[in-house]
């Protein structure tokens, strides 16, 4: 009996970690979307996090006979890339990204989490705004 509960034990402790892996760790899904940079923000209460929000081109119904833009919710890890969209709010951006079955409060607040910059666009006469903003962005955080 005492053989049993070990074999037990030991296949329910490899299941909850097999578990754990994919609901946290492995990643389901990878793309890229594109779209006008609303916001990018630092919060969080005890786990510090990136949350930002892309607007897409486009609408979506969420109830028949309603209308919605078509919104991406993120979260990023590396602060050299939440640097640059920081800076970057109100372009067209193309961001990659890694989709996730669940959320670590470390990782952030969504499962998409954003890994690299492939594109950002130039407005024609925003380096002036920028250049003013820039530093005290920065030293914002």
């Amino acid at each position: 009996m005492r053989k049993g509960l070990l074999w037990f034990l030991g296949i329910l402790i490899v299941a909850l970690g097999i578990f754990i892996y994919v609901r946290f760790y492995y990643v389901f899904g990878t793309g890229v979307k594109s779209g006008e940079l609303n916001y990018l923000v630092y919060k969080g209460v005890i786990f510090k996090t990136y949350e930002g929000k892309l607007i897409q081109s486009g609408f979506r119904a969420d109830k028949p006979g309603g209308l919605q833009s078509n919104q991406f919710e993120f979260s990023v890890e590396d602060k050299k890339i939440a640097e640059q969209l920081m800076i970057s709010s109100g372009k067209n951006v193309q961001l990659h990204y890694k989709e996730y079955f669940g959320t670590l409060p470390w990782r952030g607040y969504t499962k998409f989490i954003v890994d690299s910059i492939i594109m950002i666009e130039e407005k024609p006469n925003s380096t002036d705004l920028e250049e003013e903003l820039t530093p005290y962005i920065l030293e914002s955080m």
